[in-house]
C-alpha cells in the first residue's frame, strides 16, 4: 500500500525518534520469510526491547541522513526489515538468533558507534553478552568468594578435627557434604563420620 505524504511524514518522524536514542541499527533480507515466522521475530523483538519493522529504504535513509548511521544507507537496497535498539547489542542478537533458524532471512549490513558493519561484524556483535548477561556474571563473581569462603573454612574445620587438612577435601576423589547434622568425609576406600556433639552445633 502507497503512502501519502502525511504518512510519509510520519513514519520519518518515529524512526528519527527511535535512530535519536539507538546505538545500533541492522538491516536483514526477509523475502521469503512466512508471516508466521515474521511475527515470532516481532514477539521477541518486543520482548528484547528492540524496535524492528519493515520500511520503506527510502524513508529510512532521510531518518538517518544527518547522525551517525548515515553511512548505512548504502546497504538500505531491497525489501529490508529494520532493527533498532538502544542497547548496543540487542538489535544484532535479535536477527542473528532469528537467522540461525530460518535461512530465508539474510542479514546485510548494521552500524554501531558511527561504524558501518558487514554480515561478519553483525554476527560478531551478537554473541556479545547483553548487558542484563554482563550483569548477571559480575553478580556471580561478586557472590562467590563469599560463598567459597564458608565452605572452604567448614570443610578445613571437619578435616583438621582428624588430621585431613590439605588432603580430605582438597584431594582427588575426596568429597564432603552435611546429612542429618553429620559431616562426612571421605574417599574411595574410607568414610569418617564426624558425630561429636559439638559438630552438630557447628553444622546448624
Amino acid at each position: 500500500m502507497s503512502l501519502n505524504l502525511d504518512d510519509k511524514k510520519a513514519v520519518v518522524a518515529e524512526v528519527s525518534a527511535q535512530v535519536a536514542n539507538a546505538q545500533t541499527i541492522v538491516v536483514a533480507e526477509y523475502r521469503g520469510v512466512e508471516v508466521v515466522n515474521l511475527t515470532q521475530l516481532r514477539k521477541k523483538a518486543r520482548e528484547s526491547g528492540v524496535y524492528l519493522r519493515v520500511l520503506k529504504n527510502t524513508l529510512v535513509r532521510r531518518a538517518v541522513a544527518d547522525t551517525p548511521f548515515a553511512d548505512l544507507g548504502k546497504h538500505m537496497v531491497g525489501p529490508l526489515i529494520y532493527s533498532i535498539s538502544a542497547d548496543p547489542v540487542a538489535a544484532a542478537k535479535v536477527l542473528n538468533d532469528f537467522a540461525k533458524t530460518n535461512d530465508k532471512l539474510i542479514l546485510k549490513a548494521g552500524s554501531y558507534a558511527g561504524k558501518v558493519l558487514d554480515q561478519a561484524g553483525v554476527q560478531a556483535l551478537a554473541t556479545i553478552p547483553s548487558r542484563e548477561e554482563l550483569l548477571g556474571k559480575l553478580l556471580g563473581v561478586m557472590q562467590a568468594p563469599v560463598s567459597g569462603f564458608i565452605l572452604n573454612d567448614r570443610t578445613a574445620l571437619y578435616s583438621d578435627s582428624y588430621g585431613y587438612y590439605g588432603k580430605g577435601y582438597y584431594g582427588k576423589g575426596y568429597y564432603g557434604r552435611r546429612y542429618y547434622g553429620y559431616a562426612y568425609y571421605g574417599s574411595d576406600d574410607q568414610t569418617v563420620k564426624n558425630n561429636k556433639p559439638w559438630w552438630r552445633k557447628l553444622l546448624k
